[in-house]
């Protein structure tokens, strides 16, 4: 299969006999039909539809009863590496659940790779195969669920494979699918599509890359379907991929690789084809810091692909008002609502910088540089829209300081007064007290430098930042390691306390 390794036992499949294992409770015709699909090329075996239908229920039969309760030991399952020959056969009678259980996933692989590579209106197809005379979904797909719950560490091989195989099943019922040879019950489909999601984003939660090598196949996959694009942004996947993406592009240990990356920023970006007619996925966008992630991206610059695909879901988020229903490729010069908001916070990150840096190099490549110009015209446009107190809400708002024009004595005397908030909650000053514990230093000390201006130039601040908390949060900062953020903070700590520190400095 090319999109997943092969079992780490698959030298060992030639050699199963099928009549010593009786926990599996083949039926004699059962057992003559895996033989033959041994024997034969697989578009034979599923050259007809009622024998394609036949293979696959065998197969998750053979799944469903090597997975059960008396299953397979744990030998097999803790595998990562192909074993040699010799030691693969070894295994037939060390753990056969375990060998029927790749097996099984292994052929079931290869028959929805068969299947979603027939041309559109042949007999056989996912749909025929994997769905009843009524229109249903076949009871045997379960135990690709099970297996996906598996207790303990898992089973890495089996659960790549089961949510792999399984999203296409589904996928094929959905009320968009392509495949339309057939009548579908799209309900069937509902609560399964609902569980594999939910698995996926549980998987999210954790912060390794080792669970991303069992998703990336998958939710790539889930990605070209709008019902799954849905499903995922309603289940916060477009916060668990910023999160990741931002792992990344942080050097973690954990985090995840290159290509890894690149898959993560796909799927963002096929998530951006939802922003135009979904208002939940345009606010999970906006909340979850997808922006922030992807301009990240752009700064560290990985590689050309990841780049590549990152500014293009920043494109697509940029012009998302223009163009409802789809990924925008409105004219560059209008800005819906939510277009110019996710613009005003791509500002705020400091993409205005990277992009103009960008156009200085050629690309050979139509569409990045197509990409690169539109946004380049939208973000300058934008700008010159925005008010100096904008631009400085949208960076405090993407957490992203940078020194500037923005962060000096000049800027506070001229908008201290708009510190207030337009609900008089003092919103802004709340924002930089959160951003002296963020992970950049420099992001500390200006947080640190603004705060410390803001008691300067706003009548009575010494006692809105007492009551927000900032003095006693700056305070616990003069002992920092760096000593740029030492000296922030000590004088904001200073502002905080002197009633004219004019006279004093």
């Amino acid at each position: 299969m090319s999109s997943l390794s092969p079992s780490p036992v698959a030298d060992c499949f030639y050699g199963i006999q099928w009549d010593p294992l009786t926990k599996l409770r083949l039926t004699a015709p059962e057992k003559v039909l895996l033989r033959s699909a041994e024997t034969n090329p697989i578009d034979y075996t599923l050259s007809h539809p009622r024998g394609s239908a036949a293979y696959a229920k065998v197969v998750l039969k053979v799944l469903a009863e090597a997975s059960g309760p008396s299953g397979p030991s744990s030998k097999v399952s803790h595998l990562s590496a192909p074993l040699p020959e010799e030691e693969a056969l070894q295994m037939l009678y060390a753990d056969p659940m375990g060998v029927a259980i790749h097996y099984a996933i292994s052929r079931l692989c290869d028959i929805v790779v068969c299947l979603k590579e027939k041309k559109r209106g042949s007999k056989v197809c996912l749909g025929s195969t994997f769905f009843n005379r009524e229109g249903n979904l076949i009871d045997e797909w379960r135990p690709l669920l099970r297996v996906l719950h598996l207790g303990g560490s898992g089973d890495a091989f089996a659960q790549r494979g089961a949510a792999y195989c399984l999203a296409f099943i589904l996928m094929a019922g959905v009320p968009s699918a392509t495949d339309r040879s057939k009548a579908i019950n799209h309900a069937s489909v509902e609560e399964p599509l609902t569980a594999l999601v939910s698995w996926i984003t549980s998987q999210l939660q954790a912060s390794g890359s080792s669970q991303l090598t069992l998703l990336t196949p998958t939710l790539t996959a889930l990605m070209s379907c709008p019902e799954a694009r849905v499903r995922f942004a309603a289940t916060g996947g477009v916060g668990y991929l910023a999160r990741h993406l931002r792992h990344g592009t942080r050097g973690a240990k954990s985090g995840a690789s290159v290509q890894q990356l690149y898959e993560l920023c796909f799927c963002v970006w096929a998530l951006t084809y939802e922003c135009g007619a979904d208002a939940a996925v345009r606010a999970a966008f906006a909340r979850d810091g997808a922006v922030p992630a992807l301009v990240d991206l752009v700064a560290s610059a990985p590689r050309e692909k990841v780049v590549r695909v990152a500014l293009s879901a920043l494109r697509s988020l940029a012009q998302c008002g223009d163009a409802p229903g789809g990924p925008p490729r409105a004219t560059p010069g209008r800005k819906g609502a939510t277009g110019a908001a996710f613009l005003g916070e791509m500002i705020g990150c400091g993409l205005m910088k990277y992009v103009d840096q960008m156009q200085e190099r050629q690309w050979t490549d139509p569409d990045f540089v197509e990409d690169l110009d539109v946004l380049h015209k939208l973000l300058h446009d934008n700008f010159r829209e925005m008010s100096r107190w904008d631009v400085y809400l949208a960076e405090v708002q993407s957490g992203s300081l940078e020194w500037g024009f923005l962060h000096t004595e000049k800027f506070f005397k001229e908008h201290a007064m708009q510190f207030e908030g337009p609900d008089g909650n003092f919103f802004v000053v709340k924002l930089l007290v959160a951003l002296t514990a963020s992970n950049d230093e420099e992001v500390q000390s200006i947080a640190c430098y603004d705060i410390g201006e803001f008691v300067r130039h706003y009548p009575n601040g010494r006692a809105i930042a007492r009551s927000l908390g900032a003095k006693d949060i700056v305070m616990k900062l003069v002992d920092h390691r760096n000593k740029e953020v030492q000296r922030h903070a000590l004088t904001a700590v200073s502002k905080m306390m002197v009633q004219n520190w004019a006279a004093v400095h």
